[in-house]
């Protein structure tokens, strides 16, 4: 031991969900999981209108029975208005633990709220769309463009695969390419390693590259109308949301592909689901790293989820302004798109050779 020993300054939490519970007609755990945790009496079960009569009303009699006060708070679109609103009324009802039950804007304004009034909660998925289920960030809509918040990570995941199956499918492939397209940020986070020495994490890195092969492996499984083609997906959407806990921050999950749907979102008329365009963007940026986009493809493909501009409802014209303007949306996270982005004529070339657009 020399005698000029520095103090070792490294310090990260990670935060995990405590419990996973994947499964069939796992809903029925929900109180017994909240008294596992040691919650305290008033819950409030955050949801949709169209989710309350799916599962979001059976939560809310599944935690009185299980002896805790609670309530429903019906909610919209994930906006920052609708955020406030929620907050107020959560606390108005004195909510000592939340409940999200619906799609990934139903979870993603519960998990802010819960992280703003610094309460547990609890996910419920009644559908996959996005591997933001047990993510540490939520998708909020402004006035002006679509923000990445920090929330609250969930205490228990029940992702009940006989509820998820009742949604469309589409819903469930989206989620599928979202997390498909977790190899190019992988790939971009690399590249930020060695030309930005950004911070890395090679277990994040792992679980995030796991989860997108696990969905490439089982493409051909992934089906409409078949729980067990949920229970397939479901569990590496889960730990895609994980590995952005272990990082610290989305970036084993968000790379130039993310970039390429938000600014699709700003661009397009009528945009696309999140996860379908992050699929195909991550066939464009898997190109521009010189990486086997057409395995990318073909598993997208092999899912159902789109692969071209056509697919996707939006216009080749479209395409190629959203990846002109990509990289100019989050300038501090370093990707293959550069700090200059792309040309209009590489883009029109890339979405072309790709077949993006054709």
């Amino acid at each position: 031991m020399g005698g000029h020993d520095f103090p070792f300054g490294k310090a990260r939490g990670m935060v995990f969900p405590r419990v996973v519970l994947v499964g069939h007609g796992v809903l029925a755990d929900l109180g017994s999981t909240c008294r596992q945790f040691g919650f305290q009496h008033r819950g409030v079960v955050v949801t949709g209108p169209r989710t309350a009569e799916l599962a979001g009303n059976r939560a809310t009699l599944i935690l009185g029975e299980a002896g805790f006060d609670a309530a429903t708070l019906i909610a919209g679109e994930a906006t920052e208005e609708e955020v406030a609103r929620v907050d107020r009324e959560t606390r108005a009802l004195g909510a000592q633990f939340l409940v999200g039950v619906g799609g990934g804007s139903k979870i993603d304004i519960t998990k802010v709220v819960a992280a703003r009034q610094k309460i547990p909660f609890v996910s419920l998925p009644t559908s996959a769309a996005h591997d933001g289920i047990s993510s540490p960030r939520a998708s909020i809509h402004g006035v002006e463009r679509t923000v990445s918040a920090e929330a609250a990570v969930p205490v228990g995941v029940i992702a009940d695969t006989e509820l998820i199956v009742k949604a469309p499918f589409r819903l469930l492939a989206s989620g599928c390419a979202d997390v498909i397209s977790n190899v190019t940020a992988v790939l971009d986070w690399r590249l930020a390693v060695r030309l930005r020495n950004e911070e890395y994490s090679s277990t994040a890195a792992t679980l995030s590259e796991y989860a997108a092969q696990e969905i490439i492996d089982h493409a051909a499984s992934i089906k409409p109308n078949l729980e067990e083609s949920v229970w397939t997906a479901i569990r590496p959407i889960l730990v895609a949301g994980i590995s952005m806990s272990v990082a610290g921050s989305s970036r084993p999950c968000s790379g130039s592909e993310h970039l390429f749907s938000h600014a699709l979102d700003r661009v397009a008329e009528h945009p696309s689901l999140h996860g379908e365009q992050c699929g195909v963007g991550a066939i464009m940026m898997m190109y521009l790293h010189g990486g086997d986009w057409h395995r990318l493809k073909n598993a997208l493909h092999t899912i159902g989820a789109p692969t071209t501009a056509r697919e996707l409802g939006v216009s080749p014209d479209e395409i190629v302004k959203a990846l002109v303007l990509a990289h100019s949306i989050r300038p501090e996270r370093y990707t293959i798109l550069g700090d200059n982005g792309l040309s209009r004529e590489a883009a029109e070339r890339l979405a072309s050779v790709t077949g993006v657009v054709g």
